[in-house]
């Protein structure tokens, strides 16, 4: 059983703003829930690799997918090492001076070796949370996936047993000087994702209306 609370190890521990640090697992959960994309860090013949790539989480494991194809995939399935990042960008920050311009942010950063999921069932499980992550309500409304278009998915469960969560929030870290001065705006630009509405497939039937499970992401 995982522990509630981040044990950072050597390579988990925030050594650089010590102070943003999360240590609860929650923490970890909330950064994951409120992203859409990660990216998958994989060695392959010696060069490192940084892919983006969809993904959802079921209680502390993490559903990845891709291309049977792909040697990034095939490399973490192994047995290699990985690591997988996700971040929430939340505003920028305009400082007074340029050094303490900064972001508000979420992120976490998360260590380990992915096992590849195998059993056909446990298949079906992690496509769907991910389908679910990014595409709420797709899963029970699209066709499901056929023998060939599974066989031609990797999904790889990655336990989120070794991780760090980093985040920042608030106005600007000013020098009393610089505040003192008084002759630089300084603040924060909030920043928000946002979904437009829905643009129909042109092989859609005319008057075909988007359905409930799309419209209520608009906004």
């Amino acid at each position: 059983m995982i522990n509630q609370s981040l044990s950072p190890t050597s390579r988990s521990t925030v050594r650089r703003g010590k102070d943003r640090a999360a240590t609860d697992r929650s923490a970890l959960h909330d950064v994951l829930d409120a992203g859409l994309i990660c990216h998958l860090g994989v060695i392959v013949d010696g060069t490192p690799r940084v892919l983006p790539t969809g993904y959802g989480r079921d209680g502390d494991v993490l559903y990845l997918h891709g291309s049977t194809g792909a040697r990034s995939l095939r490399t973490a399935a192994g047995g290699a090492e990985v690591c997988v990042t996700v971040t929430v960008l939340d505003g920028l920050v305009y400082a007074r001076s340029v050094f303490h311009h900064s972001m508000n942010y979420r992120s976490a950063v998360i260590h380990g070796r992915a096992v590849p999921v195998t059993d056909a069932e446990e298949k079906l499980h992690g496509l769907r949370v991910i389908i679910e992550n990014l595409a709420p309500g797709s899963w029970d409304h699209a066709r499901r996936p056929t023998r060939r278009e599974l066989a031609q998915t990797a999904v790889l469960a990655l336990e989120l047993g070794e991780a760090a969560v980093k985040t920042r929030s608030g106005p600007p870290g000013d020098d009393e000087e610089d505040v003192a001065a008084n002759v630089t705006w300084a603040g924060v630009l909030p920043l928000r994702q946002v979904f437009n509405p829905p643009e129909p497939c042109p092989a859609l039937p005319p008057g075909t209306t988007a359905p409930e499970h799309v419209l209520r992401r608009v906004g």
